[in-house]
């Protein structure tokens, strides 16, 4: 399956720099190419060691991670749901991810001009969540006139989506996000094909500077306060390293964030973190020709998983052999494996968990 980022936030607030150093990291990392779809849409692939070290162990020949694709999604201001600095076009493009990255400037430097003239990032995330909200009140208005015609047949399906619209309707006028809208999963029908902007999960980077990179800073505090309402994950980076880290091989890349005290780079814990922000996991297949990572979500069953590598494999699924990564990591082989009594014959309702190594067996 495939993972699509909208990286959104003002003006000068290191978006730009963000997706450049993606595109060059993702030049540089596992030797898998960063892809230009078009301007400003790349695929970077997720950084795992699990398939490092499976790839180790069984000496395939071709090492496969599985990718996230980011989307620079430029020109948010205030007043973009109206069309200012292309809105219209952006706030469409943002319809289409998964998930949002919403870049946060969280440093103070003077010679970096800031559109609202000064570093205030609680402003900064309101700006852009009440443009997302005005789209969306945009949208739901022309739903609910269309559905109010409708109605006058008195079919009590349209009227009950009608009652959930209107609802929804007031919830955006009094400035609230889709997301916090409480509705079942019944009522949702109502409104989902209509992909609402606000309705969409939230990553939070803040781009500090290089001193504030390891502890945070007050403004890196707010994000977080903001985040803690629909528990959103919040990652700091600073941009001007990772752009000078994109340029750096592995072995030199290893050594420049231990001179910094970090673990890893800025843009290896935000790919992680919009997995965790998304639900999902990963699971492996290995075997001579190639190690490969592949992407699924919390509590897939392992039909649905099989399915993610090709249809007829989920279409007509037997049986999956399945172990876990740390078992087939200390015993070092599948033979070994099997000698163990490790591998596990798991059916249909078996449900995937996260680093599972698995060979699925299927009939068509």
């Amino acid at each position: 399956m495939s993972l699509r980022c909208g990286i959104v936030g003002l003006p000068n607030v290191g978006k730009s720099t963000l997706f450049n150093a993606l595109s060059d990291a993702g030049a540089d990392a596992a030797n898998f190419p960063f892809c230009t779809i078009d301007p400003n849409i790349g695929v970077v692939p997720v950084p795992d060691e699990r398939l490092d070290t499976l790839y180790d162990i069984v000496g395939s020949e071709e090492k496969i991670p599985t990718s996230v694709e980011f989307v620079d999604i430029a020109g948010l201001v205030k007043g973009a749901s109206e069309g200012k600095g292309k809105g219209n076009a952006f706030l469409s493009h943002i319809r289409e991810v998964d998930l949002i990255v919403h870049v946060v400037r969280c440093f103070d430097d003077e010679n970096v001009v800031h559109v609202e003239g000064d570093v205030n990032p609680k402003r900064d995330v309101h700006i852009i969540e009440d443009e997302l909200i005005l789209k969306d009140l945009e949208t739901v208005e022309k739903r609910y006139e269309k559905l109010k015609k409708e109605a006058k047949s008195g079919e009590k399906e349209t009227l009950q989506k009608l009652e959930v619209v209107e609802r929804l309707k007031e919830h955006l006028e009094l400035g609230n996000a889709a997301r916090a809208f409480d509705v079942d999963e019944e009522e949702r029908k109502a409104y989902r094909e209509l992909f609402l902007l606000s309705d969409k999960p939230v990553l939070y980077a803040c781009n500090v500077s290089e001193e504030d990179l390891d502890d945070g800073n007050e403004w890196v505090d707010e994000v977080k306060e903001i985040a803690s309402r629909f528990d959103d994950e919040v990652v700091t980076f600073c941009a001007k390293i990772e752009e000078e880290i994109a340029e750096l091989n592995q072995e030199e890349r290893q050594m420049f964030l231990e001179e910094l005290g970090v673990e890893s780079a800025g843009l290896e814990r935000l790919v992680r973190a919009a997995y965790k922000e998304l639900g999902l996991i990963t699971y492996f297949t290995t075997g001579p020709k190639e190690t490969r990572a592949w992407t699924v979500r919390k509590g897939a069953k392992a039909p649905e998983a099989a399915g993610v590598i090709h249809s007829d494999f989920e279409r007509g699924f037997i049986r999956a052999e399945t172990v876990s990564y740390e078992t087939y990591k200390e015993l070092g082989s599948e033979k070994a494996v099997k000698n163990a009594g490790e591998m596990r014959q798991e059916g249909k309702d078996y449900i995937v968990q996260d680093g599972d190594v698995m060979l699925f067996r299927f009939n068509v």
